[in-house]
């Protein structure tokens, strides 16, 4: 199976070669930067912020090492410093024992007696020359343990100013992601608003369907009336138009019947 694949990676190759010649890695270039940016372009932008937030959150490990070695840093920065407390007082300590010999050898005595012992000024002067020997050798080295405590302490701080540094870049980040997450919404929201295309021919075509409805049923309207009027009907409809003289009075003026109490319906019922 590798071995086919090699073969046809080599053919592709080949071909590329003969159809574009010099120029096929620049054709292959710039086709597989455009396919890149194809699939790129295609990604939700939900997508990309959650990959963004992803790689802030992958900054946590690291920063809780830092902490870690910060948080050791400043345990060996305070046992050196006792330390160098400690050495520091020994060494006062050595050095008033130093002067206080050499004080008593320019006495001038021959003798002297520390803690019920006899010394001659002999054993004070060798005694002397062995502590100061000393003094110096511990003097160098609470020397040493100052310079080693300062080293440590630089350090440390630049290494908390670092991890200070980390996490103002990290909260800023997470600010600029729920920033990009609200321009994000705003965005889609701006866009459904501006999806809802409203077709207003439909509503021409309802308001232009009522206006001629409306007319059909006043042409009826007319029409029924006008129809009534031809088959003798009352237009009981449109009232009583008053004329010169109503037929009922015309008629009573006529006959004389206007005093009668009796009708015809009531004649007939009779």
């Amino acid at each position: 199976m590798l071995k086919k694949t090699l073969i046809g990676a080599g053919v592709l190759v080949a071909l590329g070669t003969f159809v574009f010649g010099r120029d096929a890695l620049s054709y292959a270039t710039t086709w597989g930067g455009t396919v890149r940016d194809a699939v790129k372009s295609e990604v939700p932008l939900e997508f990309e912020i959650e990959r963004a937030r992803t790689e802030v959150e992958s900054l946590v490990p690291d920063i809780r090492d830092m902490m870690h070695v910060i948080a050791s840093a400043q345990v060996d920065i305070d046992h050196k410093a006792k330390d160098v407390d400690r050495k520091s007082a020994s060494l006062n300590s050595k050095k008033g024992a130093i002067l206080a010999l050499r004080n008593d050898l320019d006495s001038g005595k021959t003798q002297f007696v520390y803690a019920k012992h006899s010394y001659s000024a002999n054993d004070v002067r060798k005694d002397l020359e062995k502590r100061f020997k000393l003094f110096k050798v511990a003097e160098n080295s609470l020397e040493s343990d100052v310079q080693i405590l300062v080293a440590w302490q630089k350090t440390m701080t630049a290494n908390q100013d670092k991890l200070d540094t980390m996490l103002t870049v990290k909260q800023d980040l997470e600010v600029q992601i729920e920033q990009l997450g609200a321009r994000l919404r705003t965005v889609e929201a701006a866009e459904a608003t501006a999806t809802l295309d409203f077709d207003d021919s439909k509503l021409a075509r309802a308001k232009k369907l009522i206006l001629e409805l409306n007319k059909q049923l006043d042409v009826r309207e007319r029409q029924a009336n006008l129809e009534g009027q031809v088959n003798g009907l009352i237009p009981v409809e449109s009232g009583s138009e008053p004329t010169e003289s109503s037929i009922t009075n015309r008629i009573d003026d006529y006959f004389g019947t206007g005093d009668s109490d009796g009708s015809v319906a009531d004649s007939s019922r009779s």
